[in-house]
């Protein structure tokens, strides 16, 4: 209750950029919708503007895969929660796919995720107003539903938090040594969300950053753990 009340007198905001990670659908590339979004509060709203300026830099490439966002967890889970705290504020939401994974066919039909970042930061800084970015991201996934041979037991999420601990560090670095580790020792813990923090850290550029809360979602037989 207390940290609701801090965001609501602190964090007020313009506008509120939502980057998740595309879990389901068929897009390539960095997708977004132009459309709003419906949850049991109601409508919110997108930032037209913004997406216009995103669409002059890009055209419909961004655009074109937006169906996948209809069904999108990653996205959709904090928009009940965004009403809530700053009312009808427009959103701005993207699927950032992880910067090592090239695109399936570098074509020039999609757009690569370094170049959104950077173009991000560039609209939002023109635009003005203060931005409240959401990276909804998850860290590792073990256990045997996602392949491992081995049940998730104490040693095993002990392990896990210091690996997640590790990286976490990295990512306070900066986006160029986080997305760097992943580049050179390639992604072991299954990392789902290297795209949108990566996007968050070059798009918000921030002099202070500090790790709140770590936590790990494991159910009682050890098939599956999330942190």
């Amino acid at each position: 209750l207390f940290e609701t009340f801090r965001l609501r007198a602190v964090e007020l905001a313009n506008r509120i950029v939502v980057l998740g990670t595309n879990h389901f659908g068929i897009g390539d590339g960095v997708v977004m919708s132009e459309f709003g979004f419906e949850t049991p509060f109601g409508t919110v709203r997108p930032d037209t503007k913004i997406l216009e300026r995103l669409r002059d830099a890009f055209g419909e490439k961004l655009f074109k895969d937006q169906l996948d966002l209809a069904g999108e967890h990653s996205v959709a889970l904090h928009l009940p929660w965004i009403q809530h705290l700053y009312g009808d504020v427009p959103v701005v939401a993207a699927l950032v796919p992880d910067p090592n994974v090239g695109l399936l066919e570098d074509d020039g039909a999609r757009v690569g995720t370094k170049e959104f970042a950077t173009a991000l930061r560039t609209i939002l800084d023109q635009a003005g107003g203060r931005t409240l970015f959401v990276s909804s991201a998850d860290l590792s996934h073990k256990g045997p539903q996602f392949g491992d041979q081995a049940r998730i037991d104490p040693a095993a999420r002990n392990a896990i938090e210091q690996y997640d601990r590790e990286m976490l560090g990295e990512f306070l670095g900066g986006p160029d040594s986080f997305v760097g580790h992943f580049s050179r020792h390639g992604n072991p813990n299954r990392w789902c969300s290297v795209g949108n923090m990566y996007a968050t850290m070059v798009a918000a550029p921030h002099g202070q950053r500090e790790m709140v809360n770590y936590d790990q979602s494991v159910d009682p037989n050890g098939v599956v753990l999330v942190s």
